[in-house]
């Protein structure tokens, strides 16, 4: 293509290669942990009612208030609308992979601070739940966008779609994982402990030890991703960032002549020519911008919001 750069060209006619894949899994692990760490909470609210709510004497074991429960179960989401806003305008100004490597670190760290969340009282456990929480979906709404984008950056033309879709079936895995976590963990305090039922004997049926059962069960949303860390810092940042935006044309051509494994020239005045052209500058909210994206993102926004729209039902059932 005329007006493309050479690089950029060879991203888009590469044939699939290992990269590919690597790329696949560095980024559909960031989906994969996302997933997990959303839906894992509505798997372990019954026993957080159970063991920080239950009234001795009661008929029936404690259940978290109505409040309680939805401040639990949706601040996350709040947490990934602002990480969404900031690590996306954040990721276009510092580059992808900083932030990439940024929003991993806040999701482990927070993954972890969310399994020993502390207070002397039920509030105060759930208002430092609910604090670690948020700063947890702050993490994920970074992580969402960034995985997305850096795949469709490194795929060619022709796979591009099946790369992106794969990244993002990451997804139901991560969801699967939770629970797969949650029933292990759950089961093996079950046959250590083998307490009876409520009716049976309520006193004997709240043993201490299980408030370590939904903390270890949040903790593990921490390990895929500390596991990628080390890939995500090894990967080059994206050809199209360094060159149009960082414009690096050294940088761009070198970085991608290592992933494709041939030589690509640093054409210079080619970025140069497209950065300064003043018919490639345009805001956001700019006519220029509806014309030419406005229908791409409306289609996408509302394939987005319709998923948004009914994943939360299953995330806040229990």
């Amino acid at each position: 293509m005329a007006g493309q750069l050479g690089v950029l060209n060879a991203l888009d006619v590469a044939k699939t290669q290992w990269y590919h894949f690597t790329a696949i899994v560095i980024a559909g692990m960031g989906f994969f942990t996302d997933a997990y760490d959303l839906f894992c909470i509505s798997l372990v609210t019954k026993l957080l009612g159970r063991i920080y709510y239950t009234q001795p004497g009661a008929a029936k074991p404690g259940t978290l208030p109505p409040r309680v429960q939805s401040s639990v179960t949706g601040v996350a989401l709040c947490g990934t609308l602002a990480g969404q806003l900031f690590f996306g305008w954040l990721g276009d100004k510092m580059g992808r992979k900083k932030v990439y490597g940024l929003t991993l670190v806040l999701m482990v760290v927070c993954s972890i601070a969310s399994g020993l969340s502390f207070g002397s009282t039920p509030k105060g456990v759930m208002a430092t739940l609910c604090f670690f929480r948020f700063w947890l979906g702050f993490g994920i709404g970074g992580d969402y966008p960034l995985s997305a984008t850096i795949m469709s950056e490194y795929a060619n033309k022709k796979t591009r779609g099946a790369f992106i879709a794969a990244v993002f079936a990451m997804q139901g895995f991560g969801i699967l994982a939770g629970g797969v976590v949650a029933l292990v963990v759950s089961y093996a305090y079950d046959q250590k402990y083998k307490v009876p039922t409520y009716e049976q004997d309520p006193e004997a049926s709240l043993v201490p030890a299980f408030d370590y059962v939904w903390r270890i069960v949040l903790m593990c949303g921490a390990v895929p991703a500390a596991l990628t860390y080390y890939w995500r810092m090894k990967m080059p940042e994206t050809a199209r960032y360094t060159a149009l935006v960082a414009k690096n044309a050294k940088q761009a051509a070198a970085d991608m002549s290592k992933v494709l494994q041939v030589e690509l020239e640093a054409e210079e005045e080619k970025v140069k020519e497209l950065t300064e052209n003043e018919g490639n500058k345009y805001g956001l909210f700019s006519k220029e911008f509806v014309k030419r994206h406005g229908l791409h993102l409306v289609g996408t926004t509302t394939t987005w919001f319709l998923l948004v729209l009914f994943c939360p039902s299953n995330m806040l059932s229990n």
